[in-house]
C-alpha cells in the first residue's frame, strides 16, 4: 500500500480527530490572522552591498548624515510663501515636528529659497530622520500627530517614508476589496460546477481554513523577520486559489470514486466511503502533492534573491502553498468521509460524477490530433505575438506613481514635480575620498576642477559642494577660505563644510532635471562610474555614487544578474519532480516549454498594458512607462508553478489512461475528457481570485493580478486544449519514452496497490 493510500485510510478512519485538530488550529489562528498587515512593512528594494548603498553608508557613517528624509509640503490658494500669513500658518502647522520621535532636523523653506515654488503657492520643508529607509515609516505616526492643519493651507507628507506608509494602508484596502469580489464569484462558480450547495461549500471551507492559518503564520514570521507588505495579497491569492483548486480536484475525484462503488442508488457503506477516500488520496491526492511541490519550487526560487521584498514573498508563498496542500490532503478527506453521499445535499442541478470517454473534451482532443500541425502553428504564432511586446520592456524601481492620484503622498509627489521638477527630489550624491584632508590646497584644486567638469555636463542643472558656495568665488579664494585649521571665517562656508566634509571624505550633490527612473539619469550614473569616461574624477579622488538613479540602476542590475540562477533552479527542480511523477523524459520537458509560452504571453501583456498604457482608462490607472523590476520575477515564479499545477492534473489523468491502454491518442483524449471540466473550473477560480486584484489601487498589485489571471486563462484554454493535444499527437509514443537504464529503475512496473489496479482497469 502506497504512502498516499495509507494517508487516505488514516484520515478516513480518524476523520473526527482530524477535523477537530484543524478546528483548534483555525481557532488559534483567528485572532492572529487579522494582525498580519500590521506586522508587514513596505520597502525591501535595497541591499547593503549594492554600490549605491555602500556609497550612502559611507556618507551616513563618515559624515553622520541622516539615512532617510521626509518632505512636508505646504499648499495654499490664497496665501503666498514669504508673507507673514503664510509663514505663521506654516509655523503653527508644524512647530512640534522637530520634537517628534526619530526627527533629527528640519530644513525649513524659510532659509532656502529653492524650496519655494515660482508662484509662491507651494513650499516644502525637509525632515531628516534617524531611521534607515526601510524602517522610516515608523516615524510617520509621531510626525502626523504633531501636524495641525491650518485654515487656508493644506499640509501633506511626501517622500519615501510617506510613500511606503501609504502603500501599507492601500494594500490592506485592496485586499478587502478583492475578497469582497472574489469570494462570491468563486462560490457561484463552485455551485455551478458541483450543482449542490454542500459540495460547493466544502472547497470554500477548506480554502478559507488554509488562508486563515497561513495569514496567522505570516504574522508570526513577520514578527521574527522583515516581510514585505506585498506578501499579504499574494498569500490570499495563493491560499484561496490553490486551496479551492485542490479541493475541487479532490472532491470531484471522490464523487467519481463513490459513484463507481454505489449500487442501485443505495446509501454507500462506511467501507465504500473509506475505499473512495483511499483511492481519491492515492490518485488525486498524489497529483495535488506533486502539483503543490511544483508551485512550491517556483516560489522557493525567490528565496535565492537577497532583496527582502522577493525573499519574503518566496518564504510566505511557499508556506501558504504548503498549508493549502496539507489542508487538501487531511482536512478535505476527513470532511468528505463525514459527509459520505450527503456531499450532494441541497442540490440545485444534477451533475454527472463520472465523465465518459467520448464527451466534448475528448472530441476536441481528437479533432486537434487529426490535424496537429494545422493547429500547432497558428496557436504558437498567437502566443508568440502576445509575448512580442516584452522585447521592448523597460525595467525600473517603483515610486509614488504606483499609487492612485487621490492618495495624499501621491498627490504631494505630483504637486512637487509640477512645481519644482522631477529631479530636485532625487539628486545624485557623490561620496568623494581624497588623498589626505579634503580641505588641503591640492585637494581643493582637484575638487574644484572635478565640480566644474560635472557642471558642464548638460544633464546636470546644479552642483552643491564645498567648492560651489558662490559662482563668484574662484579657486585661490576657496583654497584661502579652507586654509585655516580653525575652519572658514565665513559662517555659511563653515556650516557647509561641517555638514558635508570630514577628514578625507566630502559629499558632492548633483541636481538634474530628470527623475531617478529616467534613462538620462541612469546614463549619468553610468558615466560617473566609468573610470575612462568624460566624468571620471581626476587622480587623487575616489568617488562612490549614490542617490535615486544609482539605487534604481543597481537594483535593476542585481535582480537581472540573479534571475538566471533562480530560473535555472526552478526549471531543473520542476523537471525532476515531473520526471518522478510521470516517469517520462519527454513530458516534463514539453510541460516546461508550454509553461514558458504561457509566461511570455503574460509578460507581453504586462508591457502592452502597464508600460505602453493600453487599456489604462478601462483599468483605472495612469501608465507607468515602465515595468517594475520585481514584478516579472514574482510573476515568473508564481505563474510557472500555477501553470504546472494544471499540467500535472492533466498529465496525471493521461498517464492513467496510457498505463491502461498503451494508446497515446486514446490516453490524450481520455485524459483531457476526465480532467477538462475540473481543470477549467479550477482555472476559473484562480482567474476570478487573481482577477479581483485588477480593481486594486496599487498598480503593482493590479499588474500582479492581471498577469496571473491572463497566464492561467491562456494556459487553461489555448495551451491545454490546443497545444497539448497537438504536441502529444506529434510526439506519439516518444511522450512516454525513458532510457532503458532508468526504465528498469523507475519506469513501467507492476502495480503496487489496489488503487493503481483500479485506476488501470478504468
Amino acid at each position: 500500500m502506497t504512502v498516499f493510500e495509507r494517508l487516505g485510510l488514516f484520515v478516513a478512519r480518524r476523520r473526527w480527530w482530524v477535523v477537530g485538530a484543524w478546528a483548534v488550529l483555525v481557532l488559534v489562528a483567528l485572532p492572529l490572522a487579522p494582525q498580519a498587515p500590521s506586522a508587514l512593512r513596505a520597502g525591501g528594494f535595497s541591499l547593503d552591498d549594492l554600490p549605491s548603498s555602500r556609497a550612502r553608508a559611507l556618507l551616513v557613517d563618515g559624515l553622520g548624515l541622516p539615512p532617510s528624509a521626509l518632505v512636508i509640503v505646504y499648499d495654499s490658494e490664497t496665501l503666498r510663501a514669504g508673507t507673514r500669513e503664510f509663514e505663521l500658518a506654516a509655523y503653527r502647522a508644524t512647530r512640534d515636528v522637530a520634537s517628534a520621535p526619530h526627527v533629527v532636523q528640519v530644513l525649513s523653506h524659510v532659509l532656502a529659497p529653492r524650496q519655494v515654488s515660482a508662484d509662491g503657492r507651494t513650499a516644502y520643508d525637509v525632515v531628516l530622520l534617524d531611521l534607515p529607509p526601510d524602517d522610516s515609516p515608523a516615524a510617520l505616526p509621531g510626525i502626523e500627530a504633531a501636524i495641525e492643519q491650518q485654515p487656508g493651507m493644506t499640509v501633506t507628507l511626501a517622500g519615501g517614508p510617506a510613500f511606503y506608509g501609504d502603500i501599507q494602508h492601500v494594500s490592506e484596502a485592496d485586499l478587502r476589496r478583492s475578497e469582497l469580489i472574489s469570494l462570491p464569484l468563486a462560490a457561484l462558480a463552485l455551485l455551478l460546477v458541483f450543482g449542490s450547495v454542500v459540495a460547493a461549500g466544502v472547497p470554500l471551507v477548506v480554502g478559507g481554513a488554509a488562508v486563515v492559518v497561513s495569514l496567522a503564520l505570516v504574522f508570526v514570521l513577520a514578527s521574527l523577520m522583515p516581510m514585505s507588505v506585498f506578501v499579504l495579497n499574494l498569500a490570499t491569492l495563493l491560499g484561496l486559489g490553490l486551496g479551492v483548486d485542490y479541493s475541487l480536484l479532490m472532491t470531484s475525484r471522490y464523487r467519481e470514486e463513490l459513484a463507481l462503488r454505489r449500487g442501485g442508488g443505495t446509501p454507500p457503506s462506511r467501507e465504500e466511503v473509506e475505499a473512495a477516500i483511499r483511492v481519491t488520496v492515492a490518485t488525486a491526492g498524489r497529483a495535488v502533492f506533486f502539483s503543490g511541490v511544483t508551485v512550491l519550487l517556483g516560489l522557493l526560487g525567490l528565496i535565492l534573491f537577497e532583496f527582502m521584498v522577493l525573499r519574503s514573498v518566496g518564504i510566505a508563498g511557499a508556506l501558504v502553498v504548503g498549508i493549502a496542500v496539507l489542508s487538501a490532503l487531511t482536512l478535505l478527506p476527513a470532511i468528505l468521509s463525514i459527509l459520505g453521499d450527503r456531499l450532494d445535499a441541497l442540490r440545485i442541478r444534477r451533475v454527472t460524477a463520472v465523465a465518459s470517454e467520448s464527451g466534448a473534451w475528448a472530441r476536441l482532443a481528437r479533432r486537434v490530433m487529426a490535424r496537429p500541425v494545422l493547429v500547432l502553428l497558428p496557436t504558437l504564432g498567437v502566443l508568440l505575438a502576445l509575448g512580442w511586446p516584452f522585447l521592448h520592456v523597460r525595467f525600473n524601481a517603483p515610486d509614488a506613481s504606483i499609487l492612485p492620484p487621490s492618495i495624499p503622498s501621491r498627490a504631494a509627489f505630483d504637486r512637487l514635480q509640477q512645481q519644482f521638477g522631477e529631479g530636485d527630489f532625487s539628486p545624485v550624491t557623490l561620496a568623494v575620498r581624497t588623498d589626505g584632508p579634503a580641505t588641503a590646497a591640492d585637494n581643493v584644486a582637484r575638487l574644484f576642477a572635478y565640480s566644474r567638469a560635472l557642471a558642464r555636463d548638460p544633464r546636470v542643472s546644479r552642483v552643491e559642494s564645498i567648492v560651489d558656495l558662490d559662482p563668484r568665488i574662484d579657486l585661490p579664494a576657496y583654497q584661502l577660505l579652507y586654509a585655516s585649521s580653525a575652519g572658514p571665517p565665513d559662517r555659511y562656508a563653515g556650516a557647509r563644510l561641517q555638514a558635508t566634509t570630514k577628514g578625507d571624505l566630502t559629499a558632492i550633490t548633483l541636481y538634474t532635471p530628470f527623475g531617478p527612473n529616467r534613462d538620462e539619469a541612469k546614463a549619468l550614473v553610468a558615466d560617473l562610474r566609468d573610470p575612462d569616461g568624460p566624468l571620471a574624477p581626476p587622480p587623487g579622488l575616489t568617488v562612490g555614487v549614490a542617490g535615486g538613479a544609482a539605487d534604481v540602476g543597481d537594483v535593476v542590475g542585481r535582480i537581472g544578474a540573479d534571475f538566471p540562477r533562480t530560473a535555472l533552479f526552478i526549471v531543473v527542480s520542476t523537471y525532476l519532480v515531473l520526471f518522478v511523477l510521470l516517469r517520462s523524459v519527454v513530458l516534463p520537458l514539453k510541460a516546461i516549454v508550454m509553461n514558458t509560452l504561457s509566461i511570455s504571453a503574460a509578460f507581453g501583456a504586462l508591457v502592452w498594458v502597464f508600460q505602453d498604457g493600453n487599456l489604462s482608462a478601462l483599468l483605472g490607472f495612469q501608465p507607468l512607462g515602465f515595468v517594475e523590476t520585481t514584478l516579472p520575477v514574482i510573476l515568473f515564479c508564481v505563474i510557472f508553478g500555477l501553470s504546472m499545477d494544471y499540467e500535472v492534473f492533466l498529465l496525471s489523468r493521461m498517464k492513467e489512461a496510457w498505463d491502461r491502454t498503451g494508446d497515446n491518442r486514446e490516453a490524450v483524449a481520455v485524459g483531457l475528457e476526465r480532467s477538462g471540466r475540473i481543470v477549467t473550473s479550477a482555472a476559473i477560480i484562480v482567474v476570478v481570485v487573481a482577477g479581483s486584484f485588477v480593481f486594486a489601487d496599487i498598480v503593482l498589485i493590479k499588474a500582479l493580478g492581471l498577469g496571473v489571471a491572463l497566464a492561467v486563462a491562456i494556459d487553461a484554454t489555448i495551451v491545454r486544449a490546443l497545444l497539448v493535444p497537438a504536441t502529444m499527437r506529434l510526439l506519439g509514443r516518444w511522450n512516454w519514452w525513458m532510457p532503458a537504464t532508468l526504465e528498469r529503475r523507475v519506469g513501467n512496473r507492476l502495480p503496487r496497490s489496489e488503487a493503481e489496479v483500479e485506476a488501470m482497469v478504468r
